[in-house]
């Protein structure tokens, strides 16, 4: 079919990406159980699951919820955002043995979620850093990145860290202290980082732009399709390619150059082109 094609496509361009910089990625060989904490595991199906936040992985867990609860759920709309994000409702592969871990990598169906790399990134800021509610991202990250990015800081903004920038998150981002320090949070650190497409075989990758032809392709696959529908609702919150535009209008052509430096393998990888509102040197 044309969707199985679409996938070989896909795949393929992950492979061509992952060989062309093997440079990078040669460096780690081997995945540790800390790498596989992303990787939600269905025993029953038989399917892999890699999570990316901010690339609707919030209703794909609740799926995987509804598929690895033997019953307890049949509408993932049913179970309240918060519960899915709780890491004891769902097995990842870390939780496994060496031999337990190989066979499911070897014979489950894996897949992934990816996005625009960028609309990501901000879709990540907007959340993280305009809600009020997030108070603990601005504690943790906000305080940081003020403390490091603005000059004459006031004792607020130090002690609360609820108004931090665009522009400065970015250079935050780019800062090579930040890379040293402590790995990307989830909610901006690179799909290649999170999912190790180039360690692991993904037979599917969906796209956010083709969420629900994608996932309901994969439920197909997974042999649910008949009882299991992913869910869909239209966001008006959602990112779009218009609203991340605005946001990178402030962003110097050198910051701009700098980030897309660090996620240049994600655009690589899933065949995003840059974006054409940047400017970079």
């Amino acid at each position: 079919s044309n969707t199985a094609i679409l996938h070989q496509i896909r795949r393929d361009q992950v492979t061509d990406t992952c060989r062309a910089n093997s440079v990078s990625s040669r460096k780690r060989r081997v995945l540790t159980p800390n790498d596989l904490k992303h990787l939600v595991v269905d025993e029953d199906h038989e399917i892999i699951y890699c999570y990316v936040p901010k690339v609707a992985c919030t209703n794909w867990k609740r799926v995987m919820m509804v598929l690895t609860g033997r019953g307890k759920y049949s509408d993932p709309m049913e179970i309240p955002a918060n519960e899915a994000h709780v890491s004891s409702n769902l097995k990842t592969l870390n939780q496994y043995s060496i031999p337990e871990i190989n066979h499911r990598l070897k014979n489950y169906m894996k897949f992934l979620f990816v996005r625009e790399p960028f609309e990501r990134l901000v879709s990540a800021y907007r959340n993280k850093f305009t809600q009020k509610y997030n108070t603990s991202f601005h504690k943790r990250y906000g305080t940081k990145i003020v403390r490091r990015q603005r000059k004459n800081a006031t004792q607020e903004a130090l002690r609360k860290g609820d108004d931090v920038k665009f522009e400065e998150f970015v250079a935050y981002l780019i800062d090579p202290h930040t890379q040293r320090e402590e790995p990307f949070n989830e909610h901006w650190q690179t799909v290649y980082s999170l999912c190790h497409p180039c360690h692991i075989h993904y037979d599917l990758i969906g796209k956010y732009e083709t969420l629900e032809e994608d996932s309901n392709y994969i439920l197909q696959l997974a042999g649910v399709g008949n009882y299991l529908k992913f869910p869909t609702y239209a966001k008006s919150t959602r990112t779009t390619d218009e609203m991340t535009t605005e946001f990178f209008q402030n962003i110097s052509s050198l910051h701009q150059t700098q980030l897309y430096e660090v996620y240049k393998l994600d655009f690589l990888m899933f065949n995003y082109s840059v974006p054409s509102y940047l400017k970079l040197e």
